[in-house]
């Protein structure tokens, strides 16, 4: 048995049905013990039920949860050796920041607290701050406690419940690395959901990506945005140009294809495809654009258009360029210096190496994955507009 297997959490069969509609549909998970494993998806993909189901929040349908070969399924929250951390940090605001991070301690008979309690504070920064109540706290600091109070009890797995959902952008940040530096000084099993991809990427070992109650792919973040099984995974997990090719023969370990006429090559072990018609996909930050009069191209697979909107983003640039079959990709170039912005009109050639590309079922609908978030705000996707 591999080391560290006998503390892992798993989930055998676990599906949740709420009279008629099924949230989570029989998961079958493995979560390493002492990783940091994320749970992501849009809202509505079963994510935080699951979570809740672990927390004993909620009870399974069907399937088990299962602590090593211990099955905690049926037993009380309070008896599983799981805490949660939650979005709205839940401390109690009658009592300072000592006692809210000594409840547990102290409900569980523990007369001297004090050395695990600095212990507590100090792994999470907050050092002298004992004394203060949560309203004196800014939110980082809030959750920071909140962290402190779940860590104290030395829980076998700290779910985390969208934790950093309330804090602005620049402070959620900052929290991701921190949470990832605690949990790699704890070294405890972190079960994190989220609908933020970046967030998932930034901290997570491993990621599982949900959709309509299922896992829809489960990897590292490399490996998922590199390589996504799915148009689902792939328009999620950032964004992916998706056009419609046909495979026209091999030529050693790659696919040959035809993109309106053009020849392109993708490796054939980045393939998900079977048959002759695919999606090939191609990530923004993977295209080079030089004007269409430049004397020559980077790479073997090339495309034209024309530049549709130039939009400067600090860091980079993104290019909409409507290709010569008139559908729409999208490019971003990095802002080094080393070339100037191209204007909208100009004609342009869209180049990338065969290994930077992905083959995608054909039959799969090319707006999966583009998602309407609760701010309304909707993720575009080129080659997938709507």
């Amino acid at each position: 048995m591999p080391e560290g297997s006998l503390q892992d959490l798993r989930l055998v069969g676990l599906t949740k049905r709420f009279g008629a509609m099924t949230a989570v549909d029989d998961i079958e998970l493995t979560i390493p013990s002492g990783s940091f494993f994320a749970l992501l998806g849009p809202s509505g993909c079963g994510k935080t039920t699951t979570l809740r189901m672990v927390a004993g929040l909620e009870e399974p349908t069907t399937g088990a949860i299962l602590i090593g070969d211990q099955d905690i399924s049926r037993h009380k929250p309070y008896k599983r050796p799981v805490n949660t951390v939650f979005q709205n940090y839940a401390l109690f605001p009658h009592l300072d920041v000592f006692e809210n991070v000594a409840f547990g301690l102290r409900r569980r008979g523990v007369r001297n607290v004090k050395q695990q309690v600095d212990e507590m504070l100090d792994l999470v920064e907050l050092s002298g701050f004992g004394p203060r109540k949560p309203a004196q706290l800014s939110g980082g600091q809030q959750q920071r406690v909140a962290l402190a109070r779940a860590l104290i009890n030395r829980p076998q797995v700290l779910l985390l419940d969208e934790p950093l959902g309330a804090l602005d952008l620049k402070l959620r940040r900052q929290m991701q690395l921190e949470l990832k530096r605690i949990q790699v000084e704890v070294g405890l099993t972190f079960v994190h959901v989220t609908h933020d991809q970046e967030e998932a990427m930034t901290m997570a070992d491993c990621i599982a990506v949900m959709n309509a109650g299922h896992i829809e792919q489960l990897g590292s973040p490399t490996d998922l945005y590199d390589n996504p099984s799915t148009v689902f995974v792939a328009n999620f997990l950032g964004q992916s140009n998706l056009v419609r090719a046909q495979v026209t023969g091999t030529d050693s370990d790659n696919l040959l294809l035809n993109v309106q006429g053009n020849r392109v090559v993708v490796p054939r072990a980045r393939s998900r495809a079977e048959g002759t018609e695919v999606l090939l996909g191609v990530r923004p930050e993977k295209l080079h654009l030089a004007p269409a009069s430049a004397d020559a191209t980077p790479a073997a697979n090339t495309f034209t258009g024309t530049v549709l909107d130039t939009s400067f983003i600090g860091v980079s640039t993104q290019y909409v360029v409507r290709t010569a079959w008139g559908q729409e990709v999208t490019a971003f170039a990095q802002n080094d210096g080393r070339a100037a912005l191209v204007p909208p009109g100009a004609d342009v050639v869209l180049s990338w190496h065969p290994e930077h590309g992905f083959c995608l079922d054909a039959s799969e609908d090319l707006t999966a994955g583009v998602v309407i978030d609760d701010e309304a705000d909707v993720r575009p996707t080129a080659g997938a507009r709507t």
